[in-house]
């Protein structure tokens, strides 16, 4: 399994970026995917995730704000950031689980300054 996320980058507040994730080697139509976070010195967090039968979930913080949504041909994640705030400042990580075994893309910086 392989995700390979990419769409970080540097805005000001109130600026928008829509992050990708280019899933392989899973049958990615029938996987749950989602989004984490992570601050310097803080926990991975969980960010939004969109189950394989349609439910989405998201962070309080980013409701509103955030819209996560998936391509099952294309095997692709997104995650359409508006309204971004300094808070969303981290690297963003896309998630799945196969077979018990988590996995993660290489996480894509998101840099929002005031």
């Amino acid at each position: 399994v392989q995700l390979q996320a990419s769409g970080g980058g540097l805005v000001h507040a109130g600026g928008s970026l829509r992050l990708s994730c280019k899933a392989s080697g899973l049958n990615f139509s029938i996987n749950d995917m989602a989004w984490y976070r992570q601050a310097p010195g803080k926990q991975r967090e969980l960010v939004a995730s969109f189950a394989s039968g349609g439910t989405k979930v998201y962070k309080d913080s980013v409701k509103g704000r955030f819209t996560i949504s998936r391509d099952n041909v294309r095997r692709t994640l997104y995650l359409q950031m508006d309204g971004l705030k300094p808070e969303d400042t981290a690297a963003y990580y896309c998630h799945t689980k196969l077979r018990g075994s988590d996995y993660w893309g290489q996480g894509t910086q998101v840099t929002v300054s005031s």
